[in-house]
């Protein structure tokens, strides 16, 4: 089940919307999968124009960014998770969430459940 994602049912003046057409089927969102620590799943969903999206399900690695390069670090477990406090215990990974890894701790900048991959740059 999606959740609908159309426009908003009041005009800027406070007026009411009369839309023009009916819901469509590709207007509508798709469920939020969970990213977890565990080993690297994935889920590859087709788009619309026929393209692919790649939701990643758990990795238990992230790429992270230092000034000396890319280095590829394990991940110990979820410090800080601003989208959902639930989220840290939970040990969900999304976007903005503080990880502890085996080089440091390090911020995701990537957006797992839509990109697939795991980027994150070094916190000092």
């Amino acid at each position: 089940m999606g959740f609908w994602q159309g426009i908003s049912k009041r005009k800027s003046t406070g007026g009411l919307l009369r839309r023009a057409k009916g819901k469509r089927k590709r207007e509508m969102g798709s469920e939020f999968i969970e990213p977890k620590i565990g080993d690297y799943k994935k889920k590859v969903m087709r788009t619309c124009g026929g393209h692919m999206k790649i939701k990643l399900k758990s990795s238990e690695f992230v790429n992270v960014n230092t000034q000396q390069g890319t280095k590829r670090a394990k991940i110990i477990n979820v410090v800080e998770n601003p989208a959902n406090i639930h989220y840290v215990r939970r040990n969900v990974l999304t976007k903005g969430a503080v990880v502890d890894t085996d080089v440091g701790k390090v911020r995701i900048t990537s957006r797992p459940s839509q990109d697939g991959v795991l980027n994150a740059v070094l916190i000092e």
